[in-house]
């Protein structure tokens, strides 16, 4: 009878056993993403209908001003002073690129320097528009005027509110950062924040390029 003998099987060259993360595992999901950024991106998502209608509804209506009503928002609007505040704000994404640059390789000296640069044009960007508004009402435009008006101001105002929860963060992870709280493990953080302030400045582009300009 011919002797059997048993070996075991060696595995394969090259071959890795891959863990397949479980959603909500160490903070990840199946998009590759931490749950905080994908939040983030939903949220911003969100947003993203939501400025869709507040835009939609003042081309509906910024011409809809019956006579006696007050001014139409464009023939008040000071073109050459919004530009200026706009770059102000367009430039505020070029500082917080460095922030999360400067956190990324542990600098947080210059982090903190960054986020306080951005929020600092993000309160001049917000000043420019209260002085706008102010402006307006003195020309006999307020919120109530008219619908072109309360269109007008419904849009800006709601994007000015983002800007200034935009600079309460910024703020929050300036402190964070001087207790520090804000380690290098934790760049993602300011990552997020970068996030919600580039899509708010984009917002702008998209309102000064249909309100401003068109």
């Amino acid at each position: 009878m011919a002797e059997t003998m048993t070996t075991d099987v060696a595995p394969e060259r090259g071959h890795h056993e891959t863990h397949v993360p479980q959603p909500g595992e160490h903070g990840w999901t199946y998009t590759g993403l931490s749950n905080e950024k994908l939040a983030m991106w939903l949220f911003l998502g969100s947003e993203c209908l939501l400025f869709g209608g507040l835009i939609s509804t003042y081309l509906l209506y910024k011409s809809r001003v019956p006579e006696g009503l007050g001014p139409k928002p464009h023939e008040l609007y000071d073109i050459p002073f919004t530009s200026v505040s706009s770059f102000v704000l367009l430039m505020s994404s070029l500082t917080m690129v460095l922030a999360v640059a400067a956190i990324a390789r542990g600098d947080h000296r210059n982090t903190r320097v960054w986020l306080l640069t951005t929020a600092i044009l993000g309160a001049i960007f917000i000043s420019g528009q209260v002085y706008e508004f102010t402006s307006f009402v003195k020309e006999g435009m307020g919120f109530t005027t008219n619908v072109a008006s309360s269109a007008f101001f419904t849009l800006t105002g709601f994007h000015g509110v983002h800007v200034s929860v935009g600079i309460v963060m910024l703020m929050s992870l300036l402190v964070m950062s001087l207790r520090g709280r804000l380690p290098t493990e934790r760049a993602e953080t300011v990552e997020i924040v970068g996030l919600y302030w580039h899509f708010v400045d984009l917002v702008w582009i998209m309102v000064f390029t249909f309100m401003y300009l068109l």
